[in-house]
């Protein structure tokens, strides 16, 4: 009962003039202060496209797939939301046009409208404003509690004719939920134009005017700028966007992106929050180790030495395509104080094919390859490009350079190994040689890496090994496993999660462990290989899961904390005890 008569607080965070302004980086940033307040936070990531998810979108038009641990394939914004407040989102925390519409066809099929003419207004708004009150109260923070506060942040630009469904329905939920339970924050453009350095206020302006229109009245409007908000555009913009001037909040480039916080802090916004939520201010925030983050990593900046770590893969013109993959390197150097530079390859210039088509390319892939530390093969899907990862798993293997593949990265390296040191050369994926058929040489079958029987193969949404699964440990000695034990105090079962349709062929284990790449690491059943390593090699792991998804900036992945540290010559070092992480956030 006393859930009940706790009234939930909402905070709506809105974009204007253009996209990727960093609406989800003040929405978790948001969070992340009211927790460090001591309250219990949750957040919404609305998608207005018609997506059911993001599970089939190519990571060219929408960057990555981030995957939660009920399976949910998702924005990668959730993945900003879990690794800056540290809380476990599900799939219902992205709504997107697609599951709403979906949930209003269903029901209407079911006959729950009782005949009514279904329409926008009022029953898609309505399945809106109920999705929002029933996830809002599910506990994201590992304890059974609601939580205190619910951040939503709606995707797109206003204006968008795809997004006036959610703004009407928003419009009606402040409301339904009563005003003084919900804050409206709106993030915009303030370009500064000119060599004099000009700061433009007409596009927040135009931007207000429109979001006012639709009826959702902004508490405070976040500025983006390059430059410091002057007094001078915080006075226009208060007196054209309808507020005071502490609740036009400037948001200028800062030196790393954990300053934003820190940022939003020294201008009271969390406190002028409280006031507008009557939220009762719990003491002052406790913010020492982030403030101790932030001051680590512009030292970080700083640096003109570290290890060059190669991302090997295909979308490397769209690094929001890796976002998750780079962070896990940041936490790494973070808790490790080795600064990380990030060297890109399109695999497909490593194949010999490019050294007649795009020699230039060629010649440069290579040379990237050559410098590097420690090279990094992260998961894809299809063909192109995979023989130019297998190369750079073999030259990893052959120099004894630091390798690390993830899902497909294990992929190929189990590939690469059969072609090369067992002798198989028609070794390859069902996925990408889909014929069953005896290579003519060493007679055996193509297939190390097959479909998984399981998987449909007619139907792509939602139909992969998804979400958070445990790999049992098969040999406790081994790197990875003894990096999880060091860093996770993980002991027999690690739990990561997971994004595949195919697998090593469990017909083929035994003879290539034979060989001396050994699979330490399995699933529940011993039949599906999870890690993969060579004993021998400085550092050469694969895994089939991905622990990028649950890299945290106070809990660093165990496999880039190991390929960074392998990379500086220090992985022997850590593992035996005599070199320590930074502690970070360890009082």
């Amino acid at each position: 009962m006393e859930e009940e008569k706790r009234p939930m607080k909402y905070i709506l965070v809105s974009g204007g003039v253009l996209s990727g302004i960093g609406k989800g980086v003040v929405a978790s940033s948001t969070a992340m202060l009211l927790r460090s307040y001591g309250l219990r936070v949750t957040n919404i990531k609305i998608d207005p496209y018609l997506n059911i998810d993001a599970g089939t979108m190519s990571p060219f038009e929408h960057g990555e797939v981030y995957i939660l641990d009920d399976g949910g394939e998702v924005d990668l914004d959730l993945g900003n939301y879990e690794r800056f407040v540290d809380i476990t989102l599900t799939k219902d925390n992205n709504i997107t046009t697609g599951k709403v519409y979906q949930s209003v066809i269903d029901k209407e099929r079911r006959g729950d409208y009782l005949g009514k003419t279904v329409q926008v207004v009022p029953h898609v708004c309505d399945a809106i404003q109920d999705w929002v009150q029933r996830v809002a109260r599910v506990p994201a923070d590992g304890t059974d509690e609601s939580p205190d506060v619910c951040v939503i942040e709606l995707g797109g630009t206003v204006g968008d004719i795809e997004s006036m469904p959610f703004v009407e329905a928003m419009r009606q939920f402040q409301f339904r939920v009563g005003r003084n339970n919900m804050c409206i924050m709106h993030v915009s453009l303030v370009p500064v134009l000119g060599t004099v350095g000009e700061q433009k206020t007409k596009p927040t302006q135009q931007s207000v005017r429109e979001l006012r229109a639709q009826g959702l009245s902004p508490n405070f409007i976040i500025c983006r700028s390059s430059t410091i908000l002057e007094d001078g555009t915080k006075q226009k913009l208060a007196s054209f966007c309808h507020v005071n001037t502490n609740q036009v909040i400037s948001v200028h480039d800062v030196s790393n992106l954990y300053r934003v916080p820190l940022l939003l802090v020294e201008q009271e916004l969390p406190k002028n929050i409280f006031e507008v939520l009557n939220l009762e201010i719990k003491g002052e925030p406790n913010l020492k180790h982030w403030t101790h983050m932030a001051d680590i990593m512009d030292q970080l900046n700083a640096e003109t030495k570290g290890v060059r770590i190669v991302i090997a893969g295909k979308y490397t013109g769209l690094s929001d395509s890796y976002l998750s993959v780079i962070k896990g390197l940041h936490h790494a150097s973070l808790h490790t104080g080795v600064k990380v530079f990030i060297d890109w390859i399109e695999t497909v210039y490593l194949e010999p094919e490019s050294k007649e088509t795009d020699p230039e390319s060629y010649e440069e892939a290579w040379a990237t390859l050559k410098r590097a530390d420690g090279i990094l093969v992260p998961g894809a899907f299809g063909s192109r490009g995979v023989e130019g990862k297998i190369l750079a798993a073999k030259y990893a293997r052959e120099n004894k350079i630091p390798y690390f593949g993830i899902c497909l990265g294990l992929q190929v390296s189990v590939i690469e190994y059969a072609r090369h040191v067992l002798g198989w050369t028609g070794a390859n994926s069902e996925e990408f040689d889909t014929e069953e058929i005896e290579d003519p040489e060493t007679k055996r079958k193509r297939h190390v890496v097959v479909f998984m029987p399981e998987i449909s193969k007619s139907h792509m949404g939602g139909t992969m090994r998804l979400g958070g699964r445990s790999t049992i440990v098969k040999d406790a000695d081994a790197k990875l496993p003894r990096l999880y034990k060091a860093i996770w105090n993980t002991d027999n079962a690690i739990d990561e999660r997971h994004r595949h349709r195919y697998e090593v062929n469990p017909k083929v284990v035994e003879e290539i462990e034979s060989h001396g790449l050994k699979f330490v690491g399995q699933d529940e059943t011993g039949q599906r290989q999870e890690i993969v390593e060579i004993p021998d090699h400085p550092y050469y792991v694969g895994v089939q899961y991905h622990p990028e998804m649950k890299s945290r900036p106070s809990r660093a992945s165990p496999p880039f904390v190991g390929l960074v540290l392998a990379a500086n010559g220090e992985l022997d070092a850590f593992l035996a005890g005599e070199r320590k992480l930074n502690g970070l956030f360890i009082d």
